[in-house]
């Protein structure tokens, strides 16, 4: 439509332009018609003229009314022109709106998608970390535990060799005793000894 719009502007303005020369030739026709009759002042030229004159003045009424009523024929046919394009633009708009719309729709629906699975991923990252970090609590503590026991296996064992290399000693100097005498004093040498190594411990713990 807006491409047969410019192609026929043209071709009105011209037949315009035509109808309005074709009234203006008979008025000025009608008008020279009755300035030459009335110096004759015959009654057949001066009716003539007036005949003349009458029919120019009502075709040139008839093609001026013609013109008018084709006039407003073709502004309302533009106006419907305009009203019919305003109404496809209009249409493609509303539609090229509707299409956008989606598009952002669907665009924040996958956005918070995201987001949701990042929310869960994080959640189950942070229980994983804290289950990591009470599992290493707890293998601390066991090791501390070990470490513990260690130190008072070793020094079991120590106290153990302690108490061995005493009684070789003690089984070695057996046969020297001849006299309950010494004997005696031999007991007494054991058991001093023997406070002596518990009190060492006490001290140690202490």
């Amino acid at each position: 439509m807006a491409s047969s719009s410019p192609q026929a502007r043209p071709n009105r303005r011209r037949q315009r332009s035509v109808r309005v020369t074709v009234a203006v030739a008979l008025l000025s026709l009608a008008t020279v018609a009755v300035l030459l009759a009335l110096p004759t002042q015959s009654p057949v030229w001066l009716s003539v003229a007036s005949v003349l004159a009458l029919a120019c003045g009502w075709a040139a009424a008839r093609i001026v009314y013609t013109e008018l009523v084709q006039s407003r024929r073709d502004s309302a046919a533009d106006r419907a022109a305009q009203a019919q394009a305003y109404r496809s633009l209009f249409s493609e708009r509303a539609s090229e709106h509707a299409e956008f719309t989606t598009a952002m729709t669907d665009r924040i629906a996958a956005r918070d998608r995201e987001v949701s699975e990042l929310q869960v991923s994080l959640v189950e990252a942070q229980r994983r970390a804290g289950e990591a970090e009470a599992r290493v609590q707890r293998e601390a503590r066991r090791a501390n535990d070990a470490d513990a026991q260690v130190a008072a296996l070793t020094e079991r064992v120590q106290e153990l060799e302690i108490r061995r290399a005493e009684q070789a000693d003690e089984l070695a100097t057996w046969e020297g005793f001849e006299t309950v005498v010494d004997l005696m004093a031999w007991e007494d040498k054991v058991n001093a000894a023997g406070f002596a190594a518990k009190a060492e411990p006490e001290q140690k713990h202490a």
